[in-house]
């Protein structure tokens, strides 16, 4: 570890020296990636934000051959602090070029979650038929209202672009949807749903505080209550947060709906979580096909995840990506320069299991670019030669133990026993920022038969993909060194293992 402590020295010296420098507005704090995105635990292709801190994923929009990527981003801190909207932009959801912060705090207050679509028809007339606008839809957060004990804090605003998400005007008759006297009013996500025939309108979907309210508008700036979403049967945990809507087709072609809710707290594993509905929605109404609750990742470190808009028709995919740690502990895991990573992209489907319908997360398939190498292995232990690496087992039991180790004794046991699997990372490496973190958890196998498991593997993340995403188990992880070993018993001798480069 002694170059990359060098590494990180030169790292914090590079933003010391960045934050001592006077501040455009229009600037962000962006470091050399040569020096700051090789510090430990680093993760060296999944997304983090270049300095300080980040949470939610916010307005993920394709256009024109680019994936724009927003996030809650505190530039003058590593801790959670004033709401900014950070961005990002790629070609190919793995190799990400940063960009100047986005959307910045107003009169109105910092600038919670929220999404952004591409206006094409430009029902906002914020831009023209020939060059329509980028459309960003956010919360509003007045937190001097918030300390003077007022409840109406909360309010959404919209700001535009038409040079292709470079720069943002701010509409200049916000808030768009003003407060109706509720604390928590906040993300709303917003899609344009067509009608059939030729026409649509936008339908957002907004959390206000334990239900999920739908709102329509022709034009992005004029919203109309339609309905209210919280079935008594669902996880109330927490407060509900950054829902998202979207449909998907299911194996028999048909047409279903899909309702994301971030909870906080209440998760499988404690903290933060992501349930799902599937059902129908008619333009006003939602309504799930069953009763049962239904999470979209069974780990620990998968919140407040939704998905882009605008990806073209002829791509096909629903694509995903969520904030990779956990309120629990998010404010306190050991980095310094940057805090919190993102999730791999991921690709949405609906699967059926015994006639029940549910949501499988599947790694998009881009990230086969960054491999450099593959071997086949044989072997109940086998050596792992690098520490960015993407394995693939096949289980021949119902019932298995599967350890990542390294020559410190550091290690991540998952087991399966009976109808459930267990995770233990008490002794993954560093644990004692928390006394959440260590706790072990525990996963339904949802009564899948699980035959294959595909594992990603990044500085500081663990990513297991049963049945290539039926079931996804999301871990972070610090480990003072690599893990350098895998030892096995239920899974096939032959393990594939693929050498992953660093996206940065």
């Amino acid at each position: 570890m002694k170059i990359k402590n060098i590494k990180y020295l030169f790292a914090v010296l590079a933003v010391v020296q960045f934050s001592c420098q006077p501040q455009e507005k229009n600037t962000s704090t962006i470091v050399d990636k040569g020096s700051a995105f090789d510090e430990p635990f680093r993760p060296q292709y999944h997304f983090t934000p270049s300095a300080n801190w980040m949470n939610d994923p916010n307005g993920m929009v394709y256009y024109e051959g680019e994936y724009h990527l927003f996030y809650q981003h505190h530039p003058e801190g590593n801790t959670w602090g004033p709401m900014h909207w950070g961005h990002a932009i790629s070609k190919d959801l793995v190799h990400w070029e940063h960009q100047p912060i986005a959307i910045f705090p107003d009169e109105h207050g910092t600038i919670f979650s929220g999404s952004a679509v591409a206006d094409l028809k430009n029902t906002s007339g914020l831009g023209t038929a020939d060059n329509p606008p980028l459309v960003a839809i956010f919360t509003y957060h007045n937190a001097e209202a918030e300390k003077e004990g007022k409840i109406d804090f909360q309010t959404q605003g919209i700001a535009y672009s038409v040079d292709k998400g470079r720069t943002w005007q701010k509409y200049e008759e916000n808030p768009v949807l003003k407060n109706p006297g509720i604390k928590d009013f906040r993300d709303p996500k917003v899609d344009w749903i067509e009608d059939g025939n030729g026409g649509g309108q936008w339908i957002m979907s907004l959390a206000v505080k334990d239900k999920i309210s739908f709102y329509s508008s022709p034009n992005l700036i004029d919203w109309t209550h339609q309905s209210d979403y919280n079935p008594s049967w669902a996880a109330y945990g927490g407060v509900w947060e950054c829902p998202d809507l979207f449909k998907l087709k299911t194996p028999e072609g048909n047409d279903k709906w899909v309702l994301f809710v971030s909870i906080n707290p209440g998760g499988p594993n404690g903290g933060s979580a992501t349930q799902y509905f599937i059902g129908d929605f008619d333009g006003k109404n939602f309504k799930a096909d069953d009763e049962q609750v239904k999470w979209l990742d069974y780990g620990a470190d998968n919140y407040a995840g939704v998905t882009w808009s605008n990806v073209p028709k002829e791509d096909g995919r629903r694509l995903f990506i969520g904030w990779m740690s956990n309120w629990l502990y998010a404010n306190q895991v050991p980095t310094e320069i940057w805090r919190s990573a993102n999730t791999l992209p991921r690709s949405l489907e609906i699967f059926s299991d015994k006639g029940n319908y549910l949501l499988a997360s599947r790694p998009v398939v881009e990230i086969e670019k960054i491999r450099t190498s593959s071997e086949s292995l044989k072997g109940k232990g086998i050596n792992i030669s690098s520490e960015l690496a993407e394995i693939e087992l096949e289980l021949d039991s119902d019932e298995f133990e599967l350890v990542l180790s390294n020559d410190n004794g550091e290690k991540v046991t998952m087991t399966k026993k009976g109808n459930e699997i267990f995770v233990d990372r008490s002794l993954s490496g560093l644990t004692g920022f928390s006394q959440e973190f260590a706790n072990l958890h525990t996963i339904p196998d949802l009564g899948l038969d699980l035959k294959k498991l595909r594992i990603f593997i990044d500085r500081s993340s663990l990513e297991l993909f049963f049945n290539n995403g039926e079931l996804v188990i999301t871990e972070i992880v610090f480990p003072e060194s690599p893990y350098t070993k895998l030892t096995t018993s239920g899974f096939n001798e032959t393990v594939n293992i693929h050498t992953l480069s660093s996206a940065w």
